[in-house]
């Protein structure tokens, strides 16, 4: 059966995107894709860690689209069309450890699947360490070549190492297909360097937290030519839904939220997220 349909969620106004999600955590990821369409989420990117059983989702993926057209035709919606669906595959910073030489030539292979819209998710963490941080650095460099071997964008996490990325990216230039700075949760000032470096930021739901008002000042600073949103699902689900499994469809409440600190209507974020979603993760490999 299928889930309720999300009407209770913001009407945009115009179709939008989530930039960042992890389809293969979501207990239905063929329910989740279905909400989002009806919520106007109609670009999905999903990520497929080369550490994780990627092929779960290259594999899985077709499926889940096909079950979210027959729960359409179930709901009398012929109408509505499932999203559309880029991966990013890559090595996250937890996993920097197994990037081995077999790894990276498995990035490689799959990075050619003409589903792929990018490198991601790379990076530096280290709140966690759950990778040596000299395992980190080495991963994410060389993900950052691979990137620009391949002419794909990189989408970056960072926690706690927002400068050593940025000196990183420095060093190395971002990839002339693009750079994503993943799920940001500084303030402005570091905004503006990554805006300096030719980065676009993207914002999920921690901008709708009580306590978030550095990432709304960030959000401010971001134009929206470079601002991108996501829900990260199933992590970090925007206010009323904190402490909830995450979903596409709840990115509505994060471009709502922007929208109000933008002091623009939430069609005019929409637009611009999805516009900026397609330049960077959508273009056609055939």
């Amino acid at each position: 059966m299928a889930h309720d349909k999300p009407f209770d969620l913001p009407v945009l106004g115009s179709p939008t995107a989530d930039t960042h999600a992890h389809l293969d955590m979501l207990d239905d990821p063929a329910g989740a894709l279905e909400r989002a369409a009806v919520a106007g989420v109609m670009f999905v990117v999903t990520v497929a860690d080369v550490t994780e059983a990627p092929l779960g989702t290259f594999d899985e993926l077709p499926v889940w689209l096909s079950e979210c057209e027959r729960r359409f035709e179930e709901w009398d919606l012929p109408q509505v069309a499932p999203p559309s669906v880029r991966i990013i595959v890559g090595i996250h910073p937890h996993n920097a450890k197994g990037f081995t030489t077999d790894v990276q030539q498995t990035l490689l292979t799959l990075a050619k699947d003409p589903r792929v819209g990018g490198i991601g998710e790379i990076g530096l963490d280290f709140h966690y360490d759950h990778s040596p941080r000299d395992h980190q650095r080495r991963a994410f460099e060389a993900q950052l070549e691979t990137a620009r071997i391949l002419d794909l964008p990189v989408a970056v996490h960072l926690r706690e190492a927002h400068e050593e990325g940025l000196a990183i990216l420095r060093n190395q230039g971002i990839p002339e297909a693009g750079c994503v700075i993943h799920c940001f949760t500084e303030g402005p000032k570091t905004a503006e360097l990554f805006l300096e470096l030719g980065c676009d930021i993207s914002f999920a739901g921690p901008v709708t937290f009580a306590k978030a008002d550095a990432i709304r000042e960030a959000v401010a600073a971001v134009p929206l030519e470079n601002l991108l949103a996501e829900t990260d699902s199933p992590f970090m689900a925007p206010a009323p839904y904190r402490g909830r499994p995450n979903e596409p469809a709840w990115v509505t409440l994060t471009i709502e939220k922007i929208a109000e600190i933008k002091l623009t209507s939430p069609a005019e974020v929409a637009e611009a997220v999805m516009a900026n979603a397609r330049r960077v993760f959508g273009r056609d490999r055939g």
